[in-house]
């Protein structure tokens, strides 16, 4: 008997398969729960295996054959994607889908404007976003669920490999009234003595500490969140200052409280924004077609990514 089912239904089972959970699967591909389990549902029927174990409330797990189904879909998934690349690349029309993941702390900033751009460059490529911190991200380049990724250089593992578009350096964000917001410019030193939030990201967390301890200083940590706009409202109400390498074009955070930011002076380790890819990605056109486009974008300016 002939197998029948799409390579949608493919992408619905590797999107559950990698997430441990139907709702966030349909969360991360933007179709409901129940498309999901009848896209599944079917594959099962077709191959008839049991992919997944269901366990309530916990989610779902693979089970022995849905992991060598699942691998086996990435494959074909692949293979799919690369015909794709061949008609494109006779025909010189950039097609198909592309992936692209960017880190949580600048995607509101940066994302929409390149992805608005790029879609209405190559109307055929089918693009589909997602947003990560760090760890995330590698994770999603090794596993081939990004092709392409916008990121910081920090702690870049040797298997992936990272083209800087922008230099950004780190400012303060201060409550509108602290006794700081005066100031032209401001040393990690002068922050110290005062209360900070910090932004509690995996690796960048890191990248703030180490500004003041190569300071030779240390913070007064009174509140952590892995929200930027948090991080800007409980700023914004006087819970302490922070550090961002992103300065939106609004003066105020999400509660509409003014903020003031103010750059740190000169020596203090600033970030470079840029692509991140595995190894043999930049051949594929989607790709490059877009490393392109934010180069281009990027280099002319986007609000937010101020430089030195």
């Amino acid at each position: 008997m002939a197998l029948r089912f799409t390579l949608r239904q493919l992408e619905y089972l590797i999107a559950v398969g990698d997430c441990g959970s139907v709702a966030e699967a349909a969360e991360k591909v933007g179709v409901s729960s129940p498309s999901i389990s009848v896209a599944i549902a079917q594959i099962e029927a077709q191959l008839g295996l049991a992919l997944f174990i269901r366990r309530h409330a916990q989610g779902v797990s693979l089970t022995q054959a849905g992991r060598q189904v699942l691998d086996q879909a990435r494959v074909v998934l692949a293979e799919a994607a690369r015909m794709t690349e061949i008609a494109s690349q006779i025909s010189g029309v950039v097609r198909g889908s592309l992936r692209v993941g960017c880190l949580l702390t600048f995607a509101q900033v940066i994302l929409p404007q390149l992805r608005r751009g790029f879609v209405t460059r190559f109307p055929q490529v089918e693009f589909q976003q997602s947003e990560g911190d760090q760890d995330d991200l590698f994770d999603g380049l090794r596993r081939a669920r990004f092709d392409v990724v916008l990121t910081y250089d920090l702690n870049i593992p040797t298997d992936l490999r990272f083209e800087a578009l922008a230099t950004l350096p780190p400012q303060a964000v201060l409550p509108a009234d602290h006794p700081l917001a005066g100031r032209a410019s401001l040393a990690p030193a002068d922050l110290a003595p005062f209360p900070m939030v910090l932004l509690d990201l995996p690796h960048s967390a890191d990248y703030f500490l180490s500004l003041f301890a190569s300071a030779g200083v240390k913070p007064i940590i009174a509140e952590r969140t892995r929200d930027i706009q948090v991080m800007r409202s409980l700023v914004g109400n006087g819970f302490g200052y922070s550090i961002a390498n992103i300065r939106p074009l609004s003066d105020r955070a999400p509660d509409g409280m003014p903020l003031k930011t103010v750059p740190l002076s000169a020596g203090v380790r600033p970030l470079r924004i840029g692509l991140l890819q595995a190894e043999g990605a930049g051949q594929v056109q989607t790709v490059r077609a877009f490393a392109d486009h934010a180069r281009q974008q990027i280099a002319a300016g986007v609000p937010g990514l101020i430089q030195p």
